[in-house]
C-alpha cells in the first residue's frame, strides 16, 4: 500500500478523555468547511499552507512596538486620539503571552472538553475598565478599506472569538473592538525606499452568541466516523473533487 502524508500532532482521538486544543483559526476553518476541518483535525490532512505575508508581519511587529511605548507610559496613541476613542493600551503581566502565536489566551469549554486558544494583536482599556480587543490588518488597495466583503466575515469571527475568550477568563469586555487597518499607498510618484500607509481604525461590535453552538457542532463533527459533506463553495474541496474526476476520466480512455 502506498504511503501518504499525514500530520501526527494534535489530532483528535474520540477515545481520549484529555481536553482537545482547538485554535481560533481551526474554529474558523470549521465554519468555512466542515470537511476540510475534519480532514485536518481528525485525519491529519490539512489544506496546503499559504505563503507567509512577511510585509504584513513587519507592519504587525512595528505597530506592536509603537503601541507598547504608549502602553509603558499609559499615554494615548495618536491613532486612538485621531479616531476619538477613549482608551489607552492595556498594561497587563500576560500581554506577551496573549500575543504569542504558540500560547495566546486559553479557555477550557467544559461542555465539549475543547481547549480554545487565540493569540491577539493588541488590547486597550477604557475608563469603564472594559478591555477592548484590537486586531491589526495590512493591505494595499486603491479603494478605501472596510469590512464589507464576504470573505472578511472571517475577520469578524476572529474578533468575536477573542472577545468571547476574554469574557470566559473573567474580563469585562467592551462590545466594540477595533481593526487598525493599514493600507499601503501605491499611488506615490516614486518609491524612495519607503512605503507609506493610510491608517484607518474601524470599529466592529461583535456578537459571540454563535460560538457555543459552533463548538458543540465542531465536537460532534470530530466524534463522528463519517466524513462530513463539504461546503459547496469550498475551493479546496472542489479542487480535490475535480482532480479525482479528471484523473478517473483520463484513465478510462
Amino acid at each position: 500500500m502506498s504511503q501518504y502524508y499525514k500530520k501526527s500532532n494534535n489530532l483528535f482521538d474520540p477515545k481520549s478523555a484529555a481536553p482537545f486544543k482547538l485554535s481560533r483559526s481551526k474554529i474558523d476553518l470549521f465554519m468555512e468547511c466542515p470537511q476540510c476541518f475534519y480532514l485536518d483535525r481528525r485525519l491529519g490532512v490539512g489544506r496546503p499552507p499559504g505563503f507567509p505575508f512577511t510585509l504584513n508581519s513587519a507592519v504587525d511587529s512595528l505597530l506592536k512596538k509603537e503601541f507598547d511605548l504608549h502602553r509603558k507610559e499609559q499615554t494615548i496613541h495618536p491613532f486612538i486620539e485621531e479616531f476619538g476613542i477613549d482608551a489607552v493600551p492595556y498594561q497587563h503581566k500576560d500581554i506577551d503571552t496573549w500575543r504569542n502565536t504558540f500560547k495566546g489566551i486559553e479557555y477550557l469549554d467544559k461542555d465539549t472538553n475543547l481547549l480554545i486558544t487565540g493569540a491577539i494583536d493588541d488590547i486597550w482599556i477604557n475608563p469603564k475598565g472594559e478591555v477592548i480587543i484590537v486586531d491589526y490588518k495590512a493591505t494595499s488597495k486603491t479603494s478605501e478599506v472596510n469590512l464589507d466583503a464576504e470573505w472578511q466575515r472571517g475577520y469578524k469571527r476572529q474578533m468575536e472569538i477573542y472577545q468571547w475568550l476574554f469574557r470566559q477568563n473573567g474580563f469585562k469586555v467592551a462590545p466594540t473592538g477595533y481593526f487598525v487597518y493599514c493600507n499601503g499607498d501605491s499611488g506615490k510618484p516614486f518609491f524612495d525606499k519607503k512605503l507609506e500607509f493610510d491608517i484607518k481604525v474601524i470599529p466592529y461590535t461583535g456578537d459571540d452568541s454563535w460560538i457555543k453552538g459552533a463548538l458543540k457542532e465542531a465536537k460532534e463533527c470530530l466524534m463522528s466516523e463519517k466524513i462530513p459533506e463539504p461546503n459547496p463553495e469550498c475551493d479546496f474541496c472542489n479542487y480535490r473533487k475535480n482532480a479525482v474526476m479528471a484523473k478517473i476520466k483520463h484513465e478510462k480512455k
